[in-house]
């Protein structure tokens, strides 16, 4: 019997520095077997295993941590596997259709090397409202919307029945881009949240603006999908979030692009990173949107670190879609996001957290995000210490996803298409 025949399914990560998704251990060994992990020894000594049973890997001078998750996405075509060489082993699907999805849950149910997905599917939005000018680039036609408050259920139960894992309602009058559209009244919107709720559903809601904000937490969602960035945070509305116990997930990689203000180039150019992009979407980094917004980063960072400040559980998501879709990349964009996370005064740890725990737990994925005995084993070891430097969490030595660890190849040279 063969090394790797002896030790498939049953691996120790040994004498490694270890992000459990909350907390620091700065020596332990990890013991995994199958698709779980096994054990967790804090200061394991001189612990001794048998190597006829499992496969031994030195940690010595690299940080274990939860595989990441990447909680507002839009993937397509080969998305997943994009996002997995970057250590996401987990996106949260914002809005799509059945013929966008295509077999993405399929192929992330019995294949280890893509990403896995939960999916709102089609987010509940009004005629001519966000995002159809998406209409031609993401979405080949109209998508479905919601006919006022009385088709509130009837579009939840759609939804549900496409296999929606939450329910996302586009809260956005177009004003914090410059470009006016129509949007969910706050009626209709609470109608969408309690039909949500009344099947079990988390509800959560895009809104840029202040004005949209407040309307989505007073229609009762449980998590904002972005940040306003139109103004700077006022103690009232930080009051607001705060005390309506919502999460937030600022995706300031998108905000900073749409504002025209953010490109992604420095991951894009990093020579950690660049092997493993494909041309399309290593352009498609280094290039932000040019909508004239009056809109800005800085209110969107003001409003992120005026959050964390009260409180409020801030998760880390991009909203990486397609080629296209400027300024972001799936899996590697994340990255940018914790660094950007960290400069609005979250600790490297914390924005660690909202990659890994707050986002499982946010989203009720209870299996993953934490490496302690019986989640899934999904993990990324790298270099150096990201709880001390945010930037080496772009150090990636190994991933694994349900505990088989990724042949982690480098892109093709030729462009890639949308989702690609």
């Amino acid at each position: 019997m063969s090394a790797s025949e002896r030790h498939r399914g049953a691996f120790v990560v040994r004498n490694v520095r270890l992000f459990d998704g909350e907390n620091t251990v700065e020596e332990a060994d990890v013991e995994v077997v199958g698709e779980r992990i096994a054990a967790v020894v804090p200061r394991p000594g001189d612990r001794s295993y048998d190597t006829d049973r499992y496969g031994v890997i030195d940690g010595a001078g690299a940080t274990l941590m939860p595989g990441l998750i990447d909680s507002h996405t839009h993937p397509a075509g080969e998305a997943l596997a994009l996002a997995i060489r970057f250590g996401v082993t987990t996106e949260l699907d914002m809005f799509t259709v059945p013929e966008r999805l295509g077999d993405q849950r399929t192929r992330a149910a019995e294949r280890d090397d893509v990403a896995d997905i939960r999916s709102a599917s089609t987010g509940a939005t009004v005629l001519g409202g966000h995002p159809s000018m998406l209409i031609g680039l993401s979405f080949p036609e109209q998508f479905p919307v919601v006919d006022g408050p009385k088709d509130a259920a009837r579009f939840v139960r759609d939804r549900i029945a496409e296999g929606a894992d939450f329910i996302k309602l586009l809260i956005d009058d177009g004003t914090a881009m410059g470009h006016p559209s129509p949007t969910l009244s706050e009626e209709t919107a609470r109608n969408v949240v309690a039909e949500a709720h009344a099947h079990g559903l988390l509800a959560v809601a895009h809104a840029t603006s202040v004005a949209n904000t407040l309307a989505a937490v007073r229609a009762g969602v449980d998590g904002l999908v972005h940040v306003f960035m139109d103004r700077p945070p006022s103690e009232e509305i930080v009051r607001t979030i705060k005390e309506a116990g919502v999460f937030v997930v600022p995706t300031l990689v998108t905000m900073g692009s749409m504002a025209g203000e953010l490109t992604g180039r420095s991951v894009a150019d990093d020579v950690r990173a660049r092997p493993y992009l494909p041309d399309a979407w290593h352009q498609n980094l280094c290039t932000c949107w040019q909508l004239g917004s009056p809109s800005s980063l800085r209110n969107a960072m003001l409003a992120t670190g005026a959050l964390h400040r009260a409180g409020v559980t801030v998760v880390a998501g991009t909203d990486a879609a397609d080629v296209g879709v400027l300024g972001t990349a799936h899996g590697v964009s994340l990255h940018q996001e914790l660094a950007l996370l960290v400069e609005c005064g979250l600790t490297p740890a914390e924005a660690l957290t909202a990659a890994t725990s707050a986002a499982a737990d946010a989203f009720r994925l209870p299996d993953r995000g934490r490496v302690v005995p019986g989640r899934q084993a999904d993990l990324v070891l790298v270099s150096g210490d990201p709880t001390a430097d945010i930037t080496d969490s772009l150090s990636i030595r190994a991933v694994w996803r349900r505990g088989q660890r990724l042949r982690r190849v480098t892109a093709s040279p030729s462009p890639a298409g949308p989702g690609g």
